[in-house]
């Protein structure tokens, strides 16, 4: 009996975990058992390893051929392990030496002539292997831009299988055989221009709130007629963020990765925009679906911004579904084999006309919707949602003065005073783990040595005594006084900013 290993690795989330590819050949009829929880992707690669052997003119094993995938309670899903098990098999019959085999991570899908494809999910799995104690890793070639992302690792980047026996071969006899890398993206092509603040027509009161929101990480609902700007302002808000932490940048680029758009390069630093159209579905904003749980748009908007423009016209229960992740910053998707987590913490900016027509405005002469439709159109957005929104705003049609006044500032300008704001807050907020003003637990906001004193907060408690503000709006208007402070560069809130908070906070018709 011959036996052989090597490592891969499968994903689940955004997050990997090696997996020992055990191989062992023994006597009986021709067969293929796969043992350790294989998804279809897995039970099929026996059939794509052997015609890649045979047209990599290597010998497959002609008996009994058991592989066992370890840890064997891990549901293991994709075709990213091929290369593993065809390594381990090759290994297993002596074709490349065992040893040279099992101190070399492989990654790689097999085609029937050979070749080993991209997968997706090659940053996380590399990041696995490094946290595993790994030092090399093969790969795809078209992967090897994006697995080179990970520092601490040695990526040699293979085209087939006759690559990589040829890599092993060599090991073997004590040489080192460098594999050609693929040539670099062209890097002449001319960047699209990115979206600017100057392009935004009048709207001061709506772009000093949302450097608001920027500056402390707050969610926003922006209400106006058609053509107000209310698109136009969301989509600008990606541009007066800071860019990435490494961190957030290496999950950010994750996501991207396991969802098989992500195309090489540099980590992504600027923050993401996602826009889901409003027939949406409650996976596809969160996450999940059949089979294989994916991201939904709420995982791909991580550290960036996540747009629902129309906002009345989604879904009730989809919308609702957003509380959740608002208040954790993760999704957790449950199936009967697997619990997946995803990352999601994001700025929510909502936009919504004033009725279905759009045209209520001021007395509404304009508008041709009844009272009963005015009224019930707003209600579609819950409470409990509302309620979880720091800044609401009411955003006017653009006047023929405005026009006259104009661009305003540039985004390369306020995005300066967004960053010195959350330099400012991370410097404030460090010993206890966050970053930004929006992130910190009301409990600590309340309590010394950060409680207000009580005449500044009288107009809350007040509120909150009469029921017209709850407890977790209480905590809200808290953080975004915090932030008014910062933007000021004073060392504490004053009555002043809780009371402009507080105007923030009740500025759509509904709250």
């Amino acid at each position: 009996m011959s036996f052989g290993m090597t490592k891969g690795v499968v994903v689940s989330g955004i997050e990997g975990t090696v997996v020992d590819v055990e191989v062992s050949v023994g006597q009986g009829l021709p067969r293929v058992i796969i043992s350790g929880m294989p998804d279809t992707a897995i039970s099929q690669s026996p059939n794509r390893l052997r015609s890649a052997m045979i047209q990599s003119e290597l010998a497959f094993p002609d008996t009994r051929l058991t592989i066992n995938l370890a840890p064997a309670s891990l549901p293991k899903a994709g075709a990213g392990l091929d290369l593993a098990i065809g390594v381990a098999v090759l290994a297993a019959t002596r074709q490349v030496g065992p040893a040279e085999a099992a101190g070399v991570m492989h990654i790689g899908e097999l085609g029937m002539d050979g070749t080993v494809r991209p997968v997706q999910g090659v940053l996380p799995a590399c990041l696995a292997a490094l946290e595993a104690g790994q030092r090399e890793v093969i790969v795809p070639t078209a992967n090897a831009a994006e697995a080179a992302l990970v520092w601490g690792l040695r990526i040699h980047p293979v085209r087939s299988l006759s690559d990589v026996v040829a890599f092993h071969r060599v090991r073997a006899e004590g040489r080192t055989l460098d594999l050609p890398w693929p040539e670099p993206a062209d890097d002449d092509v001319e960047a699209p221009p990115s979206d600017d603040m100057r392009d935004v027509v009048g709207q001061y009161e709506a772009r000093t709130a949302l450097e608001v929101a920027a500056a402390g990480g707050h969610n926003v609902s922006l209400i106006g007629p058609p053509g107000a700007g209310k698109t136009l302002l969301a989509s600008r808000l990606p541009g007066i963020l800071p860019p990435l932490t490494r961190e957030e940048a290496m999950a950010v680029t994750s996501i991207q990765s396991v969802m098989g758009v992500f195309r090489g390069g540099p980590l992504v630093e600027k923050p993401p925009f996602v826009a889901p159209h409003h027939g949406t579905t409650m996976p596809a904003l969160i996450g999940g679906g059949p089979g294989r749980p994916r991201p939904g748009a709420v995982t791909q908007a991580h550290a960036g911004v996540l747009f629902l423009d129309e906002a009345p016209e989604f879904r009730r229960e989809v919308l609702d579904s957003l509380r959740q992740p608002l208040e954790r910053g993760s999704v957790t998707i449950a199936r009967s084999e697997q619990v997946v987590r995803y990352p999601c913490r994001f700025q929510l900016v909502l936009a919504s006309n004033p009725c279905p027509c759009g045209h209520y405005i001021g007395r509404g002469a304009a508008c041709t919707c009844t009272s009963k439709a005015r009224r019930t159109y707003l209600k579609r957005l819950s409470g409990p949602l509302l309620d979880r929104i720091d800044v609401h705003l009411q955003v006017n049609a653009v006047t023929r003065s405005d026009l006259a006044a104009g661009p305003g500032e540039a985004s390369a300008s306020v995005a300066d005073r967004v960053l010195e704001v959350r330099e400012r807050s991370a410097a404030r907020w460090a010993p206890l783990g966050h970053r930004l003003n929006a992130q910190v637990p009301g409990a600590v906001l309340r309590s010394s040595p950060w409680a207000l004193e009580a005449g500044d907060i009288a107009v809350l408690d007040q509120a909150l005594d009469t029921g017209s503000l709850t407890l977790r709006g209480y905590d809200r208007i808290l953080r975004l006084a915090w932030t008014l402070c910062d933007l000021r560069g004073a060392n504490r809130p004053t009555r002043e900013d809780v009371f402009t908070a507080l105007t923030l906070r009740e500025g759509h018709p509904e709250s």
